[in-house]
């Protein structure tokens, strides 16, 4: 007889019968006893917020008298003091008024420059594939501030512009990198407005030249794990959430539907999906841009737009790393009378192109 006992994650800090807390590290079982310790578990697993918190340095003022409360509450109905606002929705300490970390979050001119934790965002841009990167490659690292509604905003048009400055081979041709804009929005609102504000880290975007990688401080809350992601609903910052969405041009959809959105783009363009990890205290969405399509059928549809292919280029628009792989490929479609060498073209020269056979089949 075996017995098999399966307990799933939970969003609670849990005790055993003498009080006790244990956290699971690897095969043992260790005793927290640190009380600090507790509680960034407890903001890990999302049984407490960060954004709960009050900063007893600042006056209430800092929220309720900014412009960025002044303007979202312009656009909002029924019309709305921003006092009363800032009181009804508990963005304060309603004994000594003193600001919470979300009303600062939402509503300072930089939260910033108030929090104690860092709370901004930082693109950083590589000039290159690799996957350990070495510093040579490092374009530029730029810093983005702000209330949450500008902080997503200003972020989503940074990482647009500097996208539409990446060329990259495509079965087109060579074409401005692009992915499905609801697809950038989404995982980037997610990465900032679910993040765990009690670590002290921005969140990061590191674009290369085949993808993007978004890392968002702190684990999945609750019992929210990578293989349910896409169907569980489970807010770590509750009021930040609440609160965005009631803006006019709201940046985040109910929860959990942001990202279901961002994988039905990528897979309407043709694209990989999306790849979520937790990586060490991040969560970790990486956008790769590689088409769906085989090998074969990626250098075909690029051959009928252009007379010639060689490997690097084969290699750009297939998302093959190794030229031994694309050389099989070659091989593949030469094998089945589609592709012929270019005579002449020895070495790193090497190109292919469509016979005679190959040219009818593309036409058909």
């Amino acid at each position: 007889m075996v017995m098999q006992i399966k307990i799933e994650k939970s969003a609670s800090v849990h005790e055993t019968a003498a009080k006790e807390i244990y956290i699971r590290n690897g095969a043992q079982s260790n005793k927290i006893t640190d009380k600090q310790r507790v509680v960034e578990l407890q903001f890990a697993k999302g049984a407490s917020s960060f954004e709960d918190f009050v900063v007893s340095t600042l006056p209430p003022e800092t929220i309720f008298e900014s412009d960025e409360i002044k303007s979202f509450l312009s656009d909002f109905s029924p019309k709305t003091d921003p006092l009363d606002f800032t009181i009804s929705e508990n963005l304060i300490d309603l004994k000594n008024y003193d600001p919470r970390v979300s009303g600062l979050l939402l509503f300072a001119k930089n939260p910033s420059a108030c929090l104690p934790r860092k709370c901004a965002v930082k693109i950083i841009r590589y000039e290159t594939k690799e996957d350990e990167p070495e510093r040579d490659y490092l374009k530029e690292t730029i810093a983005i501030e702000g209330p949450a509604f500008k902080l997503i905003t200003e972020t989503v048009e940074k990482v647009t512009e500097i996208m539409s400055s990446i060329h990259v081979w495509t079965p087109e041709g060579l074409r401005s990198m692009s992915y499905p804009p609801e697809a950038i929005w989404e995982i980037i609102t997610n990465a900032i407005i679910h993040r765990d504000y009690s670590i002290s880290d921005d969140v990061q975007i590191l674009i290369y030249d085949n993808r993007i990688e978004v890392l968002s401080p702190g684990k999945l809350p609750g019992y929210v794990t990578v293989d349910n992601i896409l169907d569980s609903r489970f807010a770590r910052n509750h009021k930040l959430v609440r609160t965005l969405s009631k803006y006019k041009n709201a940046p985040n959809k109910d929860i959990g539907e942001g990202l279901n959105t961002a994988f039905e783009k990528m897979k309407e363009w043709k694209l990989k999906p999306p790849i979520i990890e937790e990586v060490e205290r991040n969560v970790k969405v990486t956008i790769p841009h590689t088409p769906l399509a085989r090998p074969a059928e990626l250098i075909l549809e690029f051959l009928s737009h252009n007379d010639r292919i060689n490997n690097k280029q084969a290699r750009e628009i297939t998302g093959i790393k190794s030229e031994n792989l694309v050389k099989v490929e070659f091989y593949k479609l030469r094998d089945e009378g589609l592709l012929e060498r270019i005579p002449g073209l020895e070495g790193p020269a090497a190109a292919w192109r469509l016979s005679n056979k190959g040219r009818n089949f593309i036409k058909k």
